[in-house]
């Protein structure tokens, strides 16, 4: 049976202001979906490259790409989850800005009690990252040493803990003097504000020239060339953001070094029911023993969804953000 729904929509890209919550109709879940009722919602950096066309949709869409809540209804052919059950995700496709909606029921894991919702929201996207980008982009073992822009960021206060765990040497950049407390609060081992200090001295400082194993840069445009630099000979620089804008064409004559270069997604890394699984049980069963703990800081209401995209754009937010509907 056919529901009303709010839902964050826009028709065109931009600034905040291009999001207008509008009620949608919700139908049935047909073969191979489920209709999930949301608790929370994730508020992640690609929901702007989306909201501003940097990540081009089609329109009108509904943002958002990380929830969580509760099963509803189920359509044929879906037997891993039933009505009444937990759930959470990141994937596609766009939708999760909304009170309930009808999606892919592969993409959906189930989470216990142990998980809040808020968590459970927030877990999905920032936390299966920090685990892909260590535990199978690059495959970090124990003794490396990594550089990780943005540590006090969503993402980065969970890999902060994982590499912790991980027993691997992690120096991350910041833009304030908190942020480098915090970072450090959460398992980073070398912070650097990057206001303060030039970040590739620094890195040559604390590597004793050597350089690192492998830098994550979610930033781009402005710390692309920086990040080169900070590799040791045979380095791997992992490229999985835009924050500052899109990191230009590279000239492979600056690759000196015998580096390496990628450009991971989660999206790629959990196609299949088979490689989300690979990440997301894992992460499930980590959160759930709080040996990886999810930094919650703030909550928004999805009707202050505008605001929401202001703080995070504007470097406002530490840790993970949710709306609720």
């Amino acid at each position: 049976m056919s529901q009303t729904a709010k839902a964050v929509q826009l028709s065109n890209f931009g600034g905040p202001e291009v999001m207008k919550l509008v009620d949608v109709t919700v139908g049935d879940p047909g073969p191979g979906q489920a209709r999930v009722r949301h608790h929370a919602i994730g508020l992640n950096f690609i929901d702007i490259y989306q909201r501003s066309g940097v990540y081009p949709n089609a329109l009108p869409a509904v943002l958002g790409m990380e929830g969580a809540g509760v099963v509803e209804a189920v359509g044929p052919g879906v037997s891993h989850i039933k009505p009444g059950d937990r759930v959470a995700y990141a994937n596609n496709p766009m939708g999760s800005y909304a009170e309930s909606r009808v999606m892919p029921a592969w993409v959906l894991v189930k989470i216990p009690k142990a998980i809040s919702f808020e968590v459970g929201a927030s877990m999905m996207l920032k936390g299966a990252t920090a685990h892909y980008l260590f535990k199978r982009t690059a495959n970090l073992q124990k003794g490396h040493t990594v550089l990780f822009h943005a540590a006090a960021g969503g993402v980065g206060l969970i890999a902060m803990q994982l590499a912790k765990l991980m027993g691997v040497t992690i120096i991350g950049t910041v833009g304030s003097d908190d942020k480098a407390k915090l970072a450090k609060k959460w398992g980073c081992t070398h912070t650097i504000n990057y206001a303060k200090e030039n970040f590739v001295d620094r890195v040559k400082e604390i590597t004793k020239g050597r350089g690192v194993d492998v830098v994550y840069d979610s930033v781009g445009k402005d710390t692309f060339q920086g990040s080169l630099d900070c590799l040791r000979r045979y380095g791997l620089m992992v490229s999985f953001g835009n924050a500052s804008g899109k990191v230009p064409p590279v000239d492979f004559a600056v690759m000196k070094g015998s580096l390496f270069i990628t450009r991971p997604s989660l999206m790629a890394y959990t196609s299949t029911r088979e490689d989300l699984e690979l990440t997301a049980n894992d992460l499930v069963k980590m959160v759930a023993s709080k040996k990886l703990v999810i930094p919650v800081e703030r909550t928004y209401k999805l009707a202050d969804v505008q605001q929401a995209h202001r703080d995070l754009e504007g470097r406002k937010t530490t840790g993970c953000s949710v709306l609720i509907p």
